[in-house]
């Protein structure tokens, strides 16, 4: 394993020319379906840089969307993976299954909020963690209906497109959807009409009373909600909004479900977001920063509630992935190793003041938001109106990826700027990302 120089490089164009070779391939023999923010082909990456097949090395804020917080190529990832694959790749843990499993289930027990008897079961994608707990709450409850919110983001497959409020690009074209499915309004604080200090508690009424008269209380099996909230815009709920509704789903048993899958694993400078505000849920779901970039994901929970699924009601035929399994086991030895947590808090303390202070420079910089190493930048034409501009953060993005910077964009309008670098980036290349932006909003 050669570690990859943490060092910005642009040798050529972006993309280069053995890229431009690798997309004219790609867009052959790929489904157009499957699109690509940056179609630079990766040759290698580590620590805080991507290296592309013509070798220019880009500083990575996305981390592949959370997934490698602790870098592209963690050594205890690759050490216990490598040996697995020495071992055995699968056996199906349905069939005869192996230590990995129960020993992630172990540290899930050990690692989520609450002090209760906890019990996981194992999957491959944040979707399938979702469509799990649904299918675990409604189990439990003997109820049907499922209550989630504006801006939630919660997969890709037909149950939790339902789930997810953004039309455009996941659910377009793709329907009909899975009925008895409620979404109630969100405490997005920055676009609440009476001002972010009143979203929390007003939002929370809105969605209790919502949900008392159009649903019944007794007929929700689950209320789901991102702590903080990912693909939507890295909205924070307002304060007192989870709070309000934890309160409720515990007074009427409602299984109360925290979709972790963007935020949990030290991305937002605690194990889980839901810490934030001591928030204990039923269910959690993660994914995406669990195992290293391998193809994992968990519904961990009250073990009441796991139980409440007949034997053989769960599983599938990869899910808990032995070499998977020794990728997460790696990952959050590594978490610990190196304390994540402080690191992401670390993160924060370098991007959000210098981000605020592009704000007081660029009129178009309408908020600044997040936790830990989940920073956000909402762009807007007007700061009166608050009118979303999505022209501008496209444009943004293509000029830091120009300059070797990869940026994700996100939110329901189109129009923030995310961040979410590996919690291993090194602190020059952070310093370097930001100036990069600032030159970017310069120019545009």
């Amino acid at each position: 394993m050669t570690a990859v120089p943490q060092e910005r490089r642009v040798v050529t164009a972006i993309p280069g020319p053995k890229s431009q070779e690798l997309q004219a391939r790609r867009t052959a023999a790929v489904a157009q379906g499957v699109g690509s923010v940056l179609p630079v082909f990766t040759a290698r990456a580590g620590g805080g840089i991507i290296e592309d097949v013509d070798g220019n090395r880009l500083i990575d804020f996305g981390s592949g969307i959370a997934v490698t917080s602790v870098g592209n190529s963690a050594e205890a990832v690759v050490r216990r993976a490598s040996a697995q694959l020495q071992d055995f790749t699968h056996t199906c843990f349905m069939i005869t299954p192996y230590e990995g499993y129960v020993a992630v289930a172990e540290a899930l027990a050990e690692l989520t909020p609450g002090d209760h008897a906890k019990k996981s079961a194992l999957f491959n994608s944040g979707a399938e963690a979702v469509e799990n707990a649904v299918k675990i709450a409604r189990s439990f409850t003997r109820r049907q209906a499922v209550v989630v919110f504006d801006h939630g983001y919660h997969g890709r497959t037909n149950l939790t497109m339902a789930l997810t409020s953004k039309n455009m690009p996941y659910k377009q074209g793709f329907g009909p959807f899975a009925p008895e499915v409620y979404r109630m309004p969100m405490a997005y604080g920055y676009r609440w009409p009476t001002g972010p200090q009143n979203a929390g508690p007003e939002a929370a009424a809105q969605a209790i009373d919502q949900i008392t008269k159009q649903i019944g209380p007794e007929n929700v099996a689950a209320i789901i909600v991102e702590p903080v909230l990912g693909e939507g815009g890295f909205i924070e709920p307002a304060k007192g909004f989870l709070p309000a509704l934890r309160e409720f789903a515990t007074g009427h048993g409602i299984v109360f479900v925290a979709d972790e899958i963007q935020s949990g694993f030290c991305r937002t400078g605690q194990w889980f977001a839901c810490e934030d505000e001591g928030i204990v849920p039923d269910l959690i779901t993660t994914a995406k920063g669990i195992a290293g970039g391998l193809p994992l994901a968990a519904v961990t929970g009250r073990a009441e509630i796991m139980d409440a699924a007949h034997a053989g009601g769960l599983g599938g035929t990869y899910g808990g992935n032995p070499v998977a399994c020794a990728g997460a086991l790696g990952a959050i030895e590594t978490m610990k190793e190196l304390d994540l947590n402080a690191r992401a808090k670390a993160i924060e303390a370098t991007m959000k003041p210098r981000l605020s202070a592009m704000a007081e420079k660029f009129e178009i910089i309408g908020d600044v938001r997040g936790r830990g190493a989940m920073i956000a930048i909402e762009l807007v034409k007007d700061r009166t109106t608050k009118e979303p501009n999505p022209e501008a953060t496209s444009a943004l993005a293509g000029a830091c990826h120009q300059e070797g910077l990869l940026v994700l964009t996100c939110g329901t309008y189109g129009n923030v700027l995310r961040f979410l670098p590996p919690l291993v980036i090194g602190e020059d290349l952070l310093g370097e990302g930001l100036d990069i932006i600032e030159q970017a909003f310069t120019r545009i």
